[in-house]
């Protein structure tokens, strides 16, 4: 069960008739611009790594397949 809101009457920040005050609601954006301090770039090592580690994999299945296909294998 939950608690009822506060009376109208109570809550502060309202004017009669249950409208708020200019400038009494947050801004729809944050009041700072740019960034705090230099983003670090990423490095470029681990998708180069990936990539290399499965072409190998593909010629060593493909290389596999053509073996079994000349009965050499």
């Amino acid at each position: 069960m939950t608690a009822p809101g506060p009376e109208p009457d109570e809550v502060p920040g309202l004017e009669p008739g249950g409208s708020v005050p200019p400038g009494d609601t947050p801004p729809d954006a944050g009041q700072t611009s740019g960034l705090s301090h230099p983003q670090p770039m990423p490095s470029r090592t681990l998708p180069v790594g990936w990539l290399v580690a499965v072409a190998v994999l593909v010629l060593v299945v493909a290389a596999f397949f053509a073996l079994r296909a000349a009965e050499w294998f």
